[in-house]
């Protein structure tokens, strides 16, 4: 029995959610996002709640049981309240800034990286050396945040780059005489 799965999602208020298939959908202060279920799983409303279930009692309806739990939970949190990354830049000269839909990044290189800023996605720099990337969909906020880092990974010895907010780095001794 699955621990997560057997929880029922609660509905909050001002989130409206249809069910039709295995195609749900939720609307609400922050925008509409759809996902479309696996056929081993069955999710039913419940009043204020959604419920998923598994179809039968084979491994691969129980093992899909927790996850499609888990993506309908993000679509509803994500449409009610949204998900937001934390990311900080860290090296001398290093800094970023947002100019209309790109995201400038100064990383230590010959020219200045450029990123657009996709749909539905809002990045803001408090600081030169803070980005808040925030949004809807929780895999979208993600991926952008690992593309940004991915630009200039923090290195091991002296730390420099992006890197996630609270994230640590293992750091390496230089070298010795």
């Amino acid at each position: 029995m699955s621990r997560i799965g057997k929880n029922p999602i609660p509905v909050p208020n001002g989130v409206t959610v249809n069910v039709s298939g295995q195609e749900l959908s939720a609307k609400g202060k922050l925008g509409e996002l759809k996902i479309v279920l696996v056929d081993e799983v069955l999710a039913e409303m419940n009043g204020d709640e959604i419920k998923v279930q598994p179809r039968d009692d084979s491994t691969r309806a129980r093992t899909m049981w927790g996850m499609s739990r888990t993506l309908v939970s993000n679509v509803v949190l994500g449409v009610s309240e949204g998900f937001s990354k934390n990311l900080e830049i860290e090296g001398v000269g290093y800094r970023a800034q947002v100019q209309g839909k790109k995201l400038i990044l100064q990383l230590g290189y010959s020219h200045d990286v450029e990123y657009p800023i996709p749909e539905g996605i809002q990045i803001k720099c408090e600081r030169p050396t803070a980005i808040t990337i925030s949004g809807a969909d929780r895999q979208k906020v993600g991926q952008i945040a690992a593309e940004i880092r991915g630009f200039r990974p923090p290195e091991p010895y002296k730390g420099k780059g992006v890197r996630y907010e609270g994230e640590y780095i293992f750091r390496k001794e230089g070298k010795k005489k």
